[in-house]
């Protein structure tokens, strides 16, 4: 086994780092953009008498970052080479997103945004898999150009991580000849819709709640009537674009119908792993670099006369902290290497358990570190002149929208107790004789005949 980085790939990061010193940083430090990532980022980036939401200037901002790493060629490297891309691997984009977080706050990778010069965006796979060809056409090539732009309409004011139960309906209705669908409904947290020309919205069209089938995600168009933003919720990092939207009485076209009709969450399984390791690896580096941030500190910190890195209470929460960050490194990257020699369906079949591994450890570790920096740096940790807070309140996040921690560690536990997963067929014929009751201490038993 080799669990070097390969010399290409290594190369890979130098042109990408010469790139971000070359275009991105000059980018960041002229007209005092800077403010979007110094002590002024969140009032900086949000619009408070505006609903909270992005700052127009902001989202500018980025946008001319992604055109110049378009240009350079960065931006489309996870995309397919059909649509400008090259085809790059979960392996080497697992790399890739660590090194980028690793670097701090900054225009090449704004994780709260999902904004960096080395693009994931899973739709134009979602629309390569999924998409009629005129939804091909209109919608891959519409995105790239930036003239579509796409969100998520799958949880609800009531339900969340169990979409089974969702209450927005979808029925037959045929308007001037068309055949088409009624929606009704309410989502929740449908982020970018602020920006958004559509919304892949899901809704059951057929069976009980509860069942997984009968889901279907259609094609909905934000300014369609009957759309209407109901509010934008604030959270704990601002600016907002999370809002609860509400469907009354919404007509789409039967040609609007986005993926298999009544089998709309396996659309959403075929992107969500994909997601989650690119994810996990970004949540890694961010923990990474407020370690590192942490160990520089602490040795050039000389309080009583004598580096404050001598102290053990200092090393110690810091030593369990990168321990963790080199298992993990690990777990993701071979978890990565497999998921690279799978297709979709046989990711969620075999290894999903272990994307839910790297996902909810990452996330959770990456606040943890964020608040051991804190208390590391003391007073100026805690103070908005470091970023810590930043990475932790928007990494604190993580932990429920990437689907809950709770909810990924109920997908291990399927996987490991065989009620799902590679063990479920051998696991299902478990019987007593599989297992030994006996106490360790008890005496081996005596067959009866020699038994006094």
């Amino acid at each position: 086994m080799d669990f070097s980085i390969p010399a290409d790939l290594q190369a890979y990061l130098k042109k990408i780092d010469d790139f971000i010193e070359r275009e991105i940083v000059p980018l960041q430090r002229q007209d005092d953009n800077e403010r979007f990532f110094d002590y002024r980022r969140e009032w900086a980036r949000t619009d408070f008498e505006n609903g909270g939401l992005p700052r127009e200037e902001w989202i500018a901002l980025m946008a001319e970052a992604r055109r110049r790493a378009d240009e350079a060629g960065f931006y489309r490297f996870a995309m397919p080479k059909e649509f400008g891309g090259q085809d790059g691997s979960n392996v080497w984009m697992t790399v890739i997103r660590e090194h980028l977080a690793t670097k701090g706050l900054g225009l090449h990778y704004d994780q709260q945004n999902e904004h960096s010069v080395v693009g994931n965006n899973p739709f134009l796979v979602m629309f390569r898999d999924f998409g009629s060809p005129a939804q091909k056409e209109e919608f891959i090539s519409g995105m790239l150009k930036g003239t579509r732009r796409v969100t998520f309409g799958l949880t609800e004011p009531r339900h969340g991580s169990d979409a089974t139960h969702m209450e927005t309906r979808a029925v037959p209705e045929t308007r001037d000849g068309v055949e088409g669908w009624l929606i009704n409904g309410e989502k929740m947290w449908t982020s970018g819709f602020n920006h958004a020309t559509h919304s892949c919205l899901f809704a059951r069209t057929s069976g009980k709640d509860g069942s997984a089938r009968g889901l279907t995600c259609f094609l909905v168009k934000a300014d369609a009537p009957g759309v209407q933003v109901e509010e934008y919720l604030w959270t704990f990092n601002m600016p907002t674009d999370h809002p609860r939207v509400s469907f009354t009485n919404v007509w789409v076209p039967a040609t609007d119908i986005f993926g298999p009709p009544e089998g709309g969450l396996a659309l959403a399984q075929g992107f969500v792993h994909e997601n989650r390791i690119r994810q996990a690896a970004g949540s890694l580096g961010a923990a990474v670099y407020c370690i590192e941030e942490s160990v520089k500190y602490a040795r050039v910190r000389r309080p009583f006369g004598k580096s404050l890195s001598e102290n053990q209470a200092i090393q110690w929460p810091l030593i369990e902290l990168h321990t963790q960050c080199e298992m993990l490194r690990q777990l993701i990257r071979k978890t990565a290497w497999e998921m690279d020699q799978m297709t979709h369906p046989e990711v969620e079949k075999k290894i999903s358990d272990k994307v839910s591994m790297c996902n909810y450890w990452a996330n959770r570790l990456c606040c943890e570190a964020a608040d051991r920096a804190i208390q590391t740096h003391g007073g100026i940790g805690y103070s908005r002149h470091k970023p810590f807070e930043h990475i932790y309140r928007h990494h604190r996040r993580y932990r429920i929208t990437e689907g809950t921690e709770e909810i990924q560690m109920r997908k291990v536990g399927a996987y490991l107790f065989g009620y799902m997963g590679p063990r479920k067929e051998w696991m299902s014929k478990l019987t007593d004789a599989d297992v030994d009751y006996r106490s360790p201490l008890s005496p081996p038993s005596v067959p009866r005949k020699f038994a006094r």
